[in-house]
């Protein structure tokens, strides 16, 4: 691959690494450890998922926790016993005598407490790994459900915004990818306890030996809360590359680009940036990697070092008399399992706050909120519209646009007519729509509803009270009378109003040739899954308008895809769905416009000229140049 070609297509390894390492930097402490606010947070939403998972999480944690310390404490016992039975002159020559006379009785409890313990925490762990895999799995889905939730009250400007792409895309892998954090802050409380218990027993016997571990283990811990500081900005810089890559294989194979990708020869190309891209990413991860075991050995070495000075020291009381050979296997014992607890408790706790890192991503996504204003007291939906809609010298451009998309635009859309809008692409016709339907406010002057700011009104009642088919309408991968029921979902359960929309829109023709009818799911991207054509979908879109019956009508290219026969039909029986409703027509083709009670045609954001199909013509302005264009290549 030539240098130009990975130049220009993803950032180079030193430029990630360079990129992370900024990032790293400019969090300190407080800020890394001040992520761990959301933990309080995170618990309630686990509480708020299953109380009853969450609690028996923790007694059955708790129960298991001790267990380590009193199965060390009682096999301590057991080898005090022997030493003490292998004392007793003659004891091996006698020994059947001995158990028949019940001298061994201590002995035999001791180690049937032993196993009992052993089973006990079997069974525990069991329990607890079936309580954490129940309870991730529900959260997973309740915080899926939540975001989904969150998602539909973001207004669409953020969704239009790269920067919340971002943000989206990482709480969306936060939503399942936390999920590991459940068992992590259970298994640190529970390390806790146990390093609680053993701590005590070392204590009674050389409190020092504390002392030692401690100074042993906080490199260990500083070291890797610093990694991983540096492997969450990695992570956090290059999700746009991240999306690149998701980008890049789901272009490269799939049923929506496979024909372009074919004919164009994509393939070469596509694979080799996704490659440029991923190498990238790999030659960052081995070189943190690499810093990260590197440095976690050495510091490592130092909590093994402290192991052995402190049983050399308790091998030198043993010798001394100080303790019995029981107090030096618990004592031995302790110390490994608690420069073991301790490790992993710093190192968890570490992982934690890295992981209260990515949390931020999700809650910081629960955070936004919708920007469009909503009146106290809204007005409700008109009954019946009267005066329809006025464009009183508006103004709007795209958040971070230098230029106005619509600017100085005054139209009225008048009750109970078909106005539709005419223009070269990027005029603003969309734009006007997106204004209409509220999906977006004016920067400048108002849009009015019967005479009043659509701010006042309701906006759930204002939505649903507007049919809209846009030219880029969604191909759901769902039943077909699933895809004509979104535009009523409400409705979904009344079969009868489905079939009348698809008759009306001429798509029961096409689901009669479905092999499952209403039922069949379409798209390809399951296995049941049945493709349509261009035209054949659009009849699926055009049925939702049918489906949500609304007074008031949008319509932005329903025809693109449909044939000449076809188009006539359905506008055709479009005059029928828009009578006595209020419809705003957005089309290209001339002979679809002419059905319009009056045509507006836009130019650069302003309406240029308004009237009816004739009048137009009559004044020999741009509709008549841009008409006479089209009408000559039928010619």
């Amino acid at each position: 691959m030539s240098s130009s070609t990975g130049s220009a297509s993803s950032p180079t390894p030193s430029a990630l690494d360079a990129a992370a390492a900024a990032a790293a930097a400019s969090r300190s402490w407080r800020e890394r450890f001040g992520a761990l606010r959301h933990l309080p947070p995170f618990l309630r939403l686990l509480w708020q998922t299953s109380p009853a998972l969450t609690l028996t999480q923790g007694v059955l944690r708790v129960v298991r926790a001790l267990l380590p310390v009193a199965t060390l404490f009682v096999g301590k016992l057991i080898i005090d016993e022997v030493v003490r039975l292998v004392q007793v002159p003659g004891i091996a020559a006698a020994l059947p005598e001995r158990v028949r006379a019940g001298d061994l009785d201590g002995l035999a409890l001791l180690v049937g407490v032993e196993f009992a313990l052993a089973v006990v925490s079997d069974v525990l762990g069991r329990g607890i790994a079936f309580a954490e895999a129940m309870l991730a799995e529900r959260f997973s889905n309740e915080t899926s459900l939540r975001l989904m939730a969150h998602a539909a009250t973001v207004d669409l400007e953020d969704f239009e915004d790269s920067d919340f792409q971002d943000r989206l895309e990482r709480a969306r892998r936060q939503a399942s990818g936390r999920t590991s954090l459940i068992g992590q802050l259970f298994g640190q409380a529970q390390d806790a306890l146990t390093v609680a218990t053993f701590a005590a027993g070392l204590v009674i016997y050389a409190p020092w030996l504390i002392a030692l571990l401690a100074v042993a283990l906080v490199p260990a811990f500083i070291g890797e809360a610093h990694f991983n500081a540096e492997v969450y900005a990695l992570n956090y810089r290059r999700t746009p590359q991240r999306r690149e890559l998701d980008y890049l294989r789901q272009t490269a194979a799939s049923a929506e680009t496979a024909k372009e990708v074919k004919i164009f020869g994509l393939n070469a190309f596509l694979i080799a940036r996704y490659r440029a891209v991923a190498e990238a990413f790999y030659a960052a991860n081995r070189r943190l990697a690499w810093r990260r075991a590197g440095w976690g050995s050495l510091l490592s070495a130092l909590g093994t070092a402290a192991y052995y000075a402190a049983y050399v020291y308790i091998v030198w009381r043993t010798l001394h008399g100080d303790f019995s050979i029981g107090d030096l296997t618990f004592l031995a014992g302790s110390f490994r399992r608690l420069n073991a607890l301790l490790e992993s408790l710093l190192t968890g706790f570490s992982q934690v706050a890295g992981q209260a890192l990515y949390l931020d991503d999700l809650f910081s996504f629960f955070a936004v909120a919708p920007r469009l204003p909503v009146a106290p007291s809204p007005r409700p939906f008109p009954a019946t519209l009267r005066e329809g809609y006025v464009f009183d010298n508006v103004g709007f451009r795209y958040p971070g646009a230098k230029a106005w998309a619509v600017r100085g635009l005054s139209l009225t859309v008048r009750a109970g007519e078909t106005l539709a809008l005419v223009g070269e692409n990027g005029a603003g016709k969309t734009t006007l729509v997106k204004l209409l339907t509220r999906l977006y406010d004016p920067d400048e002057g108002r849009v009015l509803l019967e005479g009043h700011d659509l701010r006042e009104y309701d906006l759930a009642a204002l939505r649903a009270n507007v049919g809209v088919i846009f030219q880029d309408f969604v191909r759901y991968h769902l039943s077909a009378a699933d895809n004509i029921a979104v535009g009523r979902i409400d409705a979904r359960d009344d079969a009868a109003r489905i079939v009348d929309a698809a008759r009306r829109s001429l798509a029961d023709e096409v689901v009669e040739r479905l092999a499952d009818g209403y039922d069949q799911v379409l798209g390809r991207r399951f296995r049941s899954g049945v493709d349509l054509s261009g035209g054949e979908w659009q009849k699926i879109a055009i049925a939702r308008a049918y489906m949500r019956d609304a007074p008031v009508l949008v319509l932005d290219e329903p025809t693109a895809a449909l044939d000449a026969r076809a188009e006539f039909e359905v506008f055709r029986r479009f005059q029928e769905l828009s009578a006595a409703k209020t419809t705003l027509l957005i089309s290209h083709r001339f002979s679809s416009v002419r059905m319009a009670d009056r045509i507006a045609v836009l130019v650069d954001g302003r309406v240029e000229a308004v009237g009816t199909h004739d009048e137009l013509l009559a004044q020999k302005g741009r509709y008549a140049e841009l008409f006479e264009l089209q009408a000559a290549g039928y010619r």
